[in-house]
C-alpha cells in the first residue's frame, strides 16, 4: 500500500482548497477541505471521500460533527441548524434514520426512533405548550398506541392513527371522570362507559394490560423473512471528471445545506413510527402498557376503594361519528357488581384453560408455526409463478396435476431460504387460476406478498364459529386466511362467490396436513363498521348471549332489531344477485351458508355542530364539558330524520378509488333516474356504491320484546346507515354427515327453524328472510 503524504496542499481550478494528507492523488487521513462558497469539511478521508470522524460547516451556520461514511452523514452525530434546531442521533445516508434526539426551534422536542427522516416506532413528543405524547408513529405522525397529556392535566390512553386518537382507548379528565370506549379519526364513535368523578372505574392497570396483549397478538417474524431487503451503496463518481469537481458534486448532491432545512419534521398541532426491537421501544412498551410514570399516577387503582359511592351514577353510551345516540344509566354500585360477576366468569375460564396449559402452549406454538411456514409457501409460489407470462385458463389448470410441491427444510436448500421454523412440505393448488383471479381483481402481486409476508406478519383470530378453524388476518386487514377440512376442499376450489386468492397445504412433521384459503376480508372498509351480523334465515339457536358481546362481536338473525329500507334500483340489483348466488350453491348441494351484513351508522348531520371537532394536539381536551359528553346530552329530540347519505352522479374520472373491494362497475340508484351513482359522505368523502360495498340505507329500528322494559334510552328510531355485505361460508355440502344432523336436530326443535335442512329449503328461506330485512318501500 503506498504511504499517504503528509502536510500537502492542493488549490483547484475552480477555488476550492484541500489542505491534509494524500494517498496517491486522493485525500486520504486526515485533511481540511475548503469550498469555493464557504463551506469546511476538517476531519478523515479515505481514497477522496470524507469517511470517519469529522465536522463540516455552511455558510448559513448550519453545522455537522460526528460520523461520515462514503461522503455522506452516516453514523451517530450531531447537527444544528441555522435556525437553532439540533438534532443527535444516527444518521443514514444523510437522513435521520435510528434513535436520536431533535429540539425544534421553537423549543418542541422528539425523542426516539427515525426513519428516513421522519419519526417511526416508538418515541416521545413534547411540546412546547406542555402537551406531551409517548407512543408510536409511523410516517411522522402519532400511530398505533400511546398515552398523550394535555397541559391541562386531561389524558388519554389508547390507540392513535395518522395524528388522532382511533381505535380503543380511555380519556382521563382532570376532575377525575373516565370514558373508556372507541374513536374514529379523532371523534367517539361506537359503544363506551363515561365514570364521572367519585365513581369506580376499571383497573387501569388491568386495562391496560389487556389491551397491550391485544396488541400484540400480531405475531412479528423475523427480519429473515422480509421481502424488504434494503442495499445501500454509494453511486460511484464518473472516472472522466478532475478531483475538484468530484469531491464537490459528492459534497453538494450528498450533503446539500439547505436539504436538511426545509423540512424540519417540527409537528404544528399533529404528531409521528421504527423498529420495535431497541430497548427504548421495549421501556416505552412497557410504559404504556402499565403506567408507571406520572401520568398515570393521578387517580390511581388504590385511591378507588376511598372514593366508592354507590349513589353515583354511570353512563353506557355509544356514539356516531362523536354524536350521542344511545345512553343507559347505571348506578355504580350495580355497575361494578356486573363487572365483579364478569370477572368471576373469566376467572373461572382461566382456571379452566389453565388445566389445559401445557396442550395451549403447544397449540401457541403449532399456530405460530403455521404462520410462519404459510408465509414463506406463499412467498415461493406467488414470487414463482408472477414471472410466467399472463394467457386465459384452461381445464388442466385445474387438475390434480396443477399443483406446486416445495419441501422447506429448516436449514435451507438449493430452492428455498433458511428460516426459524420447523421442517415442513408445501402444496400450492391451481396457482395459475388463483393467479388469474387475483389479476382480475386487480391486485398487485406485490402488494398480496407484502400484506401477508412482510415484517408486520399476521395474527390469530378467535374462531367465531363452531367448526374449530383457526382464522388469521393480515397486518393492514385486507385478507382473511382459514384452515379448511378436507371434505370442505373437495370439489369446490374455483369457486367465484366468495374472493379466494389462494389455497395451499402444509404438511408438518408427523403428517399432519393442514390446508388454508385466503379471503379477502369483506370489513376492511373505509368506514367504521359498528354493528356486524351473521344471517341465516333460520332461528334455533340464532342469538348472542349479552353478557359477551362487544363492539367486535358479530351478531346473529335473533339479535337484529332493524329492517332496511333502499333505493328501489338498489334493492332490485341486490336481490337479483341473491338469488342467482343461492341458486349456484343450491345446484352444488351447499347449505350453511350466511349473509354477513356490517353496518356503518351515520350522525344526523344538523347535529355534528353539537359533536366535538376532530382535534389537533393543541386542542385536545379544552372543548368537552364536565361530564365528557362534549354537549351531546343536549338532543332532546327521540327522532331525527336522517339526511346524512347523499346520492350523487358517478363521475368516472373522479378520485373515486374502489378501495379494497372490486364488485364490478358502480351501481344505478332510482332516486337519480337509474343512473350510475357514488355516495357523497359530508365531511368524509366520496364513495363508490357497489355492489354490497358502500351501499346507502335507512334503518328503522324495531323495539324487541325483551327490550319492552329496558331502562336504555335510545335517541333515535332511523338511521342513516351505510352497508356493507356479502355471501360467506360456501363449502360446506349437504353431506350424509349434514342429512344425519338434520335428522337428530328435527327431533328435538321444529325442523323449519334448524340451519341444517336440504339445500333447496335452505335456499328459499334463506332469501324470504333477507326480504324481510330489506322490505320494499311503500
Amino acid at each position: 500500500m503506498e504511504d499517504a503524504e503528509r502536510c500537502s496542499e492542493m488549490v483547484f481550478s475552480n477555488g476550492d482548497i484541500y489542505v491534509g494528507d494524500f494517498k496517491g492523488i486522493l485525500p486520504h487521513g486526515k485533511g481540511k477541505y475548503t469550498w469555493s462558497d464557504g463551506t469546511l469539511y476538517d476531519g478523515d478521508w479515505e481514497e477522496g471521500k470524507m469517511t470517519g470522524k469529522g465536522q463540516i460547516v455552511w455558510p448559513s451556520g448550519a453545522k455537522y460533527d460526528g460520523d461520515f461514511s462514503g461522503g455522506y452523514l452516516h453514523g451517530f452525530g450531531t447537527l444544528v441548524g441555522p435556525d437553532g434546531s439540533s438534532y443527535n442521533g444516527s444518521w443514514r445516508m444523510n437522513i435521520q434514520h435510528g434513535l436520536g434526539k431533535k429540539q425544534y426551534c421553537n423549543s418542541d422536542i422528539y425523542e426516539g426512533l427515525w426513519k428516513e427522516g421522519v419519526h417511526e416506532g416508538c418515541g416521545t413528543y413534547a411540546w412546547n405548550s406542555g402537551n406531551i405524547y409517548i407512543g408510536n408513529w409511523k410516517a411522522g405522525k402519532m400511530c398505533g398506541r400511546g398515552v398523550m397529556k394535555w397541559e391541562n392535566g386531561d389524558l388519554y390512553n389508547g390507540f392513535w392513527l395518522d395524528g388522532v386518537r382511533h381505535g380503543s382507548g380511555f380519556y382521563r379528565f382532570v376532575d377525575g371522570g373516565y370514558y373508556f370506549g372507541t374513536w374514529s379519526r379523532g371523534l367517539k364513535d361506537g359503544p363506551g362507559t363515561y365514570y364521572p368523578a367519585g365513581s369506580r372505574h376499571p383497573s387501569l392497570t388491568k386495562w391496560c394490560s389487556s389491551i397491550d396483549y391485544d396488541d400484540n397478538k400480531k405475531t412479528m417474524l423475523p427480519h429473515s423473512l422480509s421481502l424488504n431487503s434494503e442495499e445501500h451503496s454509494a453511486p460511484k463518481p464518473s472516472v472522466g471528471r478532475s478531483l475538484s469537481e468530484k469531491i464537490s458534486r459528492s459534497i453538494s448532491e450528498k450533503i446539500p445545506a439547505s436539504g436538511f432545512f426545509r423540512s424540519s419534521g417540527r409537528i404544528s398541532h399533529r404528531a409521528m413510527s421504527l423498529d420495535e426491537d431497541c430497548s427504548f421501544c421495549e421501556s416505552t412498551r412497557e410504559f404504556i402498557s402499565h403506567g408507571t410514570s406520572d401520568m398515570l399516577s393521578q387517580g390511581s387503582d388504590e385511591d378507588q376503594h376511598e372514593m366508592q359511592d354507590s349513589d353515583i351514577l354511570v353512563y353506557e353510551r355509544e356514539y356516531m361519528q362523536g354524536v350521542l345516540i344511545k345512553e343507559k344509566i347505571r348506578h355504580s354500585a350495580a355497575l361494578s357488581q356486573k363487572n365483579k360477576q364478569q370477572r368471576k366468569s373469566h376467572a373461572k375460564e382461566a382456571k379452566q384453560r389453565s388445566c389445559m396449559g401445557f396442550f395451549e402452549d403447544h397449540q401457541r406454538r403449532r399456530s405460530y408455526y403455521l404462520m410462519l411456514n404459510l408465509q414463506l409457501g406463499i412467498r415461493y409460489t406467488v414470487g414463482k409463478i408472477t414471472p410466467v407470462p399472463m394467457r386465459e385458463v384452461r381445464s388442466s389448470d385445474f387438475g390434480d396435476r396443477a399443483r406446486i410441491r416445495m419441501y422447506f427444510p429448516r436449514k435451507g436448500s438449493q430452492f428455498t431460504p433458511p428460516h426459524y421454523s420447523i421442517n415442513f412440505y408445501w402444496k400450492d393448488y391451481c396457482p395459475m387460476v388463483f393467479r388469474n383471479l387475483r389479476e382480475m381483481f386487480k391486485l398487485d402481486a406485490a402488494d398480496y406478498m407484502m400484506s401477508i409476508c412482510g415484517d408486520d406478519g399476521l395474527r390469530e383470530l378467535p374462531s367465531p364459529g363452531k367448526s374449530g378453524s383457526l382464522f388469521y388476518l393480515s397486518h393492514d386487514d385486507r385478507f382473511y386466511i382459514k384452515t379448511l377440512k378436507k371434505s370442505e376442499l373437495k370439489e369446490h376450489e374455483n369457486t367465484l362467490i366468495t374472493k379466494f386468492f389462494g389455497l395451499h397445504r402444509i404438511t408438518l412433521r408427523g403428517g399432519k396436513k393442514v390446508r388454508f384459503i385466503v379471503m379477502g376480508n369483506m370489513f376492511c372498509t373505509e368506514l367504521r363498521i359498528h354493528r356486524r351480523y351473521d344471517l341465516k334465515g333460520s332461528s334455533q339457536g340464532r342469538y348472542t348471549d349479552k353478557d359477551r358481546i362487544d363492539s367486535n362481536t358479530t351478531l346473529k338473525d335473533l339479535d337484529l332489531s332493524y329492517e332496511f329500507h333502499m333505493d328501489k334500483s338498489l334493492r332490485k340489483s341486490l336481490f337479483q344477485q341473491i338469488s342467482l348466488d343461492c341458486s349456484f350453491l343450491e345446484s352444488q348441494q351447499i347449505i350453511d351458508y350466511s349473509l354477513l351484513l356490517g353496518l356503518n351508522f351515520r350522525a344526523p348531520e344538523h347535529l355534528k355542530t353539537l359533536l366535538e371537532l376532530p382535534e389537533t394536539v393543541h386542542s385536545y381536551g379544552s372543548s368537552h364539558s364536565s361530564d365528557g359528553s362534549y354537549g351531546a346530552t343536549s338532543i332532546g329530540e327521540l327522532w331525527i330524520p336522517p339526511t346524512g347519505l347523499i346520492l350523487v352522479t358517478h363521475e368516472p374520472n373522479d378520485s373515486t378509488a374502489p378501495g379494497p373491494h372490486m364488485r364490478g362497475n358502480p351501481l344505478r340508484a332510482h332516486s337519480v333516474g337509474d343512473k350510475e351513482v357514488d355516495l357523497f359522505l359530508p365531511g368524509t368523502g366520496r364513495l363508490r356504491v357497489q355492489l354490497g360495498v358502500n351501499m346507502p340505507a335507512q334503518a328503522n329500528r324495531k323495539v324487541l320484546q325483551d327490550e319492552a322494559n329496558s331502562k336504555e334510552v335510545e335517541l333515535f328510531e332511523v338511521y342513516d346507515v351505510v352497508l356493507y355485505l356479502g355471501i360467506i361460508d360456501i363449502l360446506q355440502v349437504y353431506n350424509v354427515r349434514k342429512k344425519a344432523e338434520h335428522a337428530y336436530k328435527s327431533l328435538k326443535f321444529n325442523p323449519l327453524t334448524i340451519s341444517v335442512v336440504e339445500p333447496k329449503l335452505y335456499s328459499r328461506r334463506f332469501i324470504n328472510f333477507l326480504e324481510k330485512v330489506f322490505p320494499e318501500r311503500p
